[in-house]
């Protein structure tokens, strides 16, 4: 999940390539939602084993609630710190 700023506007996505993604959102390359809004970091993500599994995934995300977005990211990054560097 793509973020401005803590509690502030949040995205989920899914991608093959996950640093290169996060890259282009965070250089606003992307036109759309995470342009529109600066969500420029990498707050939250998982990984899975295939495709199918992680459109799944964020479907099921997507379809929830604002309040369990923010507790999957709170959960795991209290601080909403960007993430990004750690895929490295």
């Amino acid at each position: 999940m793509m973020a401005n700023r803590r509690n502030g506007a949040v995205y989920a996505g899914v991608t093959s390539n996950l640093p290169q993604r996060a890259y282009q959102h965070s250089e606003g390359l992307v036109p759309g939602y995470t342009k529109r809004y600066g969500c420029k970091f990498l707050v939250w993500f998982e990984m899975h084993e295939t495709m199918e599994a992680a459109i799944a995934r964020e479907k099921q995300i997507k379809g929830g609630s604002r309040k369990k977005k923010l507790t999957l990211i709170e959960a795991d990054n209290p601080t909403w710190r960007d993430l990004y560097e750690d895929l490295f």
